[in-house]
């Protein structure tokens, strides 16, 4: 009897749920960065184990939309709870039940509704008085019948497995969705954007982050060696920010693309040769045109 299910990863930004999906698939799928709103589109990252497939959603932090790119995503996130036929709404201790959180709280479905919703209390590591979390879970009660409501750690792999034995029990019998072998529903050129990204997010500060984005032009193999041509344009918003990426005879623009490139290798399994060019499009994020060319669209 196989069982399926697909399992919405949703919150505010930065309580760190790209970090639980890569952790319960055991593979890196999704980008990994401190600064908040990384994640930009659903991702979804399948599972498949014995007799069950889990396909979890990341999604985009739920937060106030200061622009369209912004009203895309909160749009991509709300439409996963939807899908969704279980729901882990992730939070930590620092930020938990704060007004953000119960915004989210606010548009969960109704009880009863058929959709399973579990309360993650995520970095619960670091919470030296476990008891203290006590208060905290009790009000989360008061607030949605949640079906359960578990402390964990999403680096820890004995809570991971944890986790897993709790959601199993919520699947629902039906056949797998996916090939057993695929692990997740993104090509290879969105996950070679994804790394150029990530490395981008690492290396730079202030309004940069939030002001790029990444679109592979061309991806292809060449000659006998195998080797992997990667044609990428780095898109920002002003021409300050365009010489901040590509930095002092081009010192920084050669390390974005020298760590992407180590990591782009693991992805494909084979060299990589990455050119990488910087492009202003004035004010992108608030472009509809301009998002429907680079990849959010509308």
């Amino acid at each position: 009897m196989k069982k399926t299910g697909f399992v919405s990863i949703s919150g505010q930004p930065n309580v760190g749920k790209s970090t639980l999906l890569n952790g319960l698939l055991g593979e890196k799928v999704a980008i990994i960065s401190e600064k908040p709103e990384t994640t930009r589109d659903t991702i979804r990252g399948i599972l498949t184990r014995d007799d069950c497939q889990i396909i979890f959603m990341d999604t985009p932090g739920i937060h106030k939309p200061h622009d369209l790119l912004g009203r895309i995503m909160l749009t991509r996130a709300r439409s996963s709870l939807l899908e969704a036929d279980i729901i882990l709404l992730l939070t930590e201790k620092r930020t938990a039940l704060n007004r953000e959180d119960l915004n989210i709280i606010s548009g969960l479905p109704r009880p009863k509704g058929g959709q399973t919703v579990l309360l993650i209390i995520n970095k619960a590591d670091r919470v030296k008085e476990k008891k203290t979390l006590l208060p905290l879970m009790d009000r989360a009660k008061q607030l949605y019948p949640f079906d359960e409501i578990i402390p964990m750690c999403a680096l820890d792999r004995s809570d991971l497995d944890m986790l897993l034995n709790i959601i199993k029990p919520y699947l629902k019998e039906g056949p797998f969705l996916y090939p057993e072998e695929q692990l997740t529903d993104k090509n290879e050129h969105f996950l070679v954007q994804e790394i150029i990204r990530e490395k981008i997010l690492a290396e730079t500060y202030e309004e940069i982050p939030h002001s790029v984005a990444v679109v592979v032009d061309k991806m292809k193999k060449k000659g006998t060696a195998g080797v992997i041509e990667i044609y990428a344009t780095i898109f920002v918003e002003r021409t300050s920010q365009k010489s901040i990426i590509i930095g002092k005879k081009g010192a920084m623009l050669k390390q974005i693309g020298k760590q992407a490139r180590l990591d782009i290798e693991k992805l494909l399994s084979g060299h990589v040769y990455l050119d990488l060019w910087v492009k202003v499009r004035e004010k992108w994020k608030k472009d509809a045109n301009a998002l429907e060319e680079i990849g959010y669209s509308t």
